[in-house]
């Protein structure tokens, strides 16, 4: 990474997040690049700066639209919201990386890979996929059991919980997320 490229989207990541009140967030991407490394230990730059802002989106999000989409019947795996959080992490990512000057090859791939981090599609999406899904256990369970199960319902945290845990393509990734997917479930009280 001889020109930084990583270090600067990881530190527009962190400023964005911060910017937007939402610094629990941070651990999570950070946690995904250290996931996805575990998973592919020679990942390219281009993989590691889709990890880290794979949800870059959420620094910009529009709350009113998102909590609409949110309590609809799907919750957060609406077709929806999953298709505007992808498209918008990689328009936004792109136009950032492109800001900074990188270099278009790396800027096409992160697109491409942004844009299918929830739902897979080749295997370099399907291994975003899976670490960001280890973050989410790793890191964001307590927020979902402490506030969205108020806002949503049990119901939906734990459909959201068994989507990100099935979601997961590679069984390594799956046994990496394993006891963190049964402690999860645990805390919701199931």
């Amino acid at each position: 990474m001889k020109d930084n490229t990583y270090k600067k989207v990881e530190r527009y990541v962190i400023d964005k997040f911060t910017e937007a009140g939402d610094d629990e967030g941070i651990e999570h991407f950070l946690r995904t690049v250290h996931w996805l490394k575990m998973l592919k230990p020679d990942a390219d730059e281009a993989l590691l700066i889709a990890a880290v802002a794979h949800d870059i989106e959420r620094a910009f999000r529009r709350h009113e639209t998102y909590d609409k989409i949110t309590k609809s019947d799907k919750g957060f795996r609406s077709d929806e919201h999953l298709t505007h959080h992808q498209k918008e992490g990689a328009r936004i990512i792109s136009e950032f990386l492109q800001q900074i000057g990188a270099d278009q090859r790396t800027i096409e791939r992160v697109r491409m890979l942004v844009s299918k981090h929830e739902i897979g599609g080749n295997d370099e999406q399907n291994l975003l996929k899976d670490a960001d899904s280890i973050s989410f256990f790793e890191n964001n369970v307590k927020y979902f059991v402490g506030r969205k199960v108020n806002e949503t319902g049990k119901d939906k945290v734990k459909d959201k919980f068994d989507w990100m845990y099935n979601r997961m393509t590679s069984e390594t990734a799956k046994q990496f997320a394993r006891q963190l997917y049964g402690e999860a479930i645990k805390k919701l009280g199931y």
